[in-house]
Order: C-alpha cells, then structure tokens, then sequence
C-alpha cells in the first residue's frame, strides 16, 4: 500500500503563552475546536531540542469551517527564544501562514473592527487571487486567501483553516521537486521574477525575488480529507540577498512557524519513499503517541532548506469528549475519508474564548 496523504493537519507556532495565543486565534480566526490541550514532555524531539527533553504544553485547535489547523506550542522548561534579526520575506522555512477565508472582503473589514494590525490594504495576487496580512501579536505574520472549498459552510464564521504557507528556499528547482514527490504539489499556479506590489509592505517585500505558487492536482484521500481540505505551497527565492535560516541558532519549538505538518496513512510506506528521495526521517515516534485526547504516530523530515515537515498518522480521535466517545481509525480502509455526521459531531467540543 502506498502513502496517503489527507491534507494539511496543522502547522506549529511557537508562543510564549499558549492559552493567551489561543483565546486570540479563538476570538479573530475561529480556531475554537481543542484536539488536545496537554502539557507533555517533548522526549523525541531531541535532534531539533538541544539533545535534551523539554517540557511544553501544547494545544491543536482546529476550525470546523474547513482547513488545517493550529498546533500552538509553549515551552514550560525554557524561554521560548525570537530570531535575533529581523525576519523577511524569503528567509529560509515557514515565513507566513496561509489562512483561507469565503469572503475577503468581509474578512478584512472584521480584522479591521478589531483593531487586529493589519499589515496592507487587500490586493491581487499573481494569479488573480484576492489576498491580505495582517500579524498576531506575537510577530507571525498570516496571509488570508480568497478559497472555495469547505466542510461545513454553516459555520457562522468568515475564517476557515490553515491553508498553506510561504515557505523561503535557496534551490527553486530542487524545492519544487521536493513539494511536488514527497507532499504531490505538483501544479504550478504561478511562476514569476520580480519585485510585487503585493508584497511590498511585508518585510523584505520590496526586493527582488523567485515566486512560485503549488497545488496539488489529486484530491486529497483518507479519514480528514474533506475537513482539511486542498491546500497551496508558496515557495520564494530571494535574488538579491542572501537569506538568513529563520530558526538558525535557536531550538525547534522557539518562537514563530516551527512546523508543517500533514496528516497521512502508511507511514512505513512514506519512509521508504523518503529514505529514497533522500530526505530520510529525522524523528520518528516508532508507535503510537498517546496526547490522552488523540493517538497516533509522529515523524519529521526536512525540507531542502532543513524546515521541518512533519507527518502524522492519527490513530484514535475524540469524537465528542464530554460523553467520552472516541473513534479508532487503525483499522479503516486508509482512503476513504470520516463521514460527515463523525466529523461533524466534533461541533460539540468547540470552545468559544
């Protein structure tokens, strides 16, 4: 049997307070379905740790309305550490998160109300698509993005879920061949050189740099695929810099975007497949992980450019917590996605913060 991949799961964020970061995406991007909220200790990590355990605690937070979601992450044995320079577009890893959303317009105008820090006006991206930033209060920057493609459309909010990233790389051709083999990214939307007005007033947006917007042509398959939904991958090459690795001399888990991370079946497949693309695991979980809420086994990789992928096949859900029922999905046909009442179920363990 060969890999399956349902989508994008979550992408990490690094916080210095998890709660307060959650009650923000909560209350501005509709994050507000807990997964889990543990506080562990990060045993496996220790490639990207320091060589040592640290203790975390750890919230996956998910938007019903469709997309991947949240997996906001705090040290508890540390500080968490920023970047000592200033970041920019191009930078080598996850820059900006993707968000999708079913009306631009009124996406902007609710951030706007908020008095949330808006970073431009709304603007045209390459390929037509409307799009804006805005920032957290933390200093992660989001890309909101006009899509079409939801799970369940009554959910009162204009936010859907995580929708990709913008990812800085040193080899465009060699990152495009690792997106597409690995993660099937294998459209390109757009391919560009230039200096882009949309860009213009993120950090570095102003120079000149290598553009390229990726879809995956297949749908996605498996138990999440209609939650979380298709998903892009925008890489960028700087071209009149040389770009610094966002999480030099810091540890995973520091502040910012520290992982992206796709939900998949057949694991001892996908690391066959990357072993002989030569981007071998560099954290593998072995067996099942038990988060007391969740279940599943976890692994990393790098991309050409050493940001972290990682991959995780989930094994046991909570499906609605406060009756206690749980879904095992080890033994399901690997392809064929949850059905909609199961997933929809997953309504009554919102939180509205």
């Amino acid at each position: 049997m060969t890999k399956v991949i349902s989508g994008i799961q979550q992408i990490g964020i690094g916080i210095p307070n998890v709660h307060e970061a959650w009650g923000w995406y909560n209350r501005h991007f509709g994050f507000d379905l807990p997964m889990f909220d543990e506080a562990a200790e990060a045993g496996l990590m220790l490639p990207y740790t320091d060589g040592k355990p640290q203790q975390r605690h750890a919230i996956l937070a998910l938007n019903l309305k469709g997309g991947g979601g949240f997996e906001i992450w705090q040290y508890t044995s540390r500080t968490p550490q920023p970047a000592d320079f200033e970041l920019q577009l191009g930078d080598l890893g996850i820059f900006i998160t993707k968000i999708k959303t079913s009306n631009v317009s009124a996406a902007y105008k609710q951030l706007a109300k908020n008095k949330t820090n808006l970073l431009s006006e709304i603007v045209k991206m390459p390929n037509g698509d409307m799009h804006f930033f805005v920032e957290d209060p933390y200093g992660n920057i989001f890309q909101i993005v006009s899509a079409n493609s939801w799970f369940r459309k009554s959910i009162n909010s204009v936010f859907g879920g995580a929708y990709g990233a913008i990812i800085g790389v040193t080899d465009m051709a060699k990152s495009m061949a690792f997106y597409n083999e690995i993660l099937g990214y294998d459209t390109v939307v757009f391919d560009e050189e230039g200096v882009f007005e949309d860009l213009s007033q993120l950090p570095g947006g102003n120079k000149k740099i290598h553009r390229v917007l990726l879809k995956h042509s297949k749908e996605r398959q498996g138990a999440f695929s209609k939650l979380l939904g298709p998903s892009t991958i925008e890489l960028v090459k700087v071209l009149d810099r040389a770009p610094q690795k966002i999480f030099e001399n810091r540890l995973w888990g520091d502040l910012g975007f520290i992982h992206l991370c796709f939900d998949i079946r057949n694991m001892q497949a996908l690391k066959k497949e990357c072993e002989n693309f030569g981007h071998p695991f560099t954290v593998d979980s072995a067996d099942s992980f038990d988060m007391g809420e969740a279940a599943g086994h976890f692994a990393y990789i790098e991309d050409p450019d050493g940001a972290l992928i990682e991959f995780v096949e989930t094994h046991k859900i909570p499906i609605a917590k406060k009756w206690g029922l749980y879904k095992n999905l080890k033994k399901r046909n690997p392809t064929k996605a949850l059905p909609d009442w199961m997933l929809g179920a997953l309504r009554f363990n919102r939180v509205k913060l």
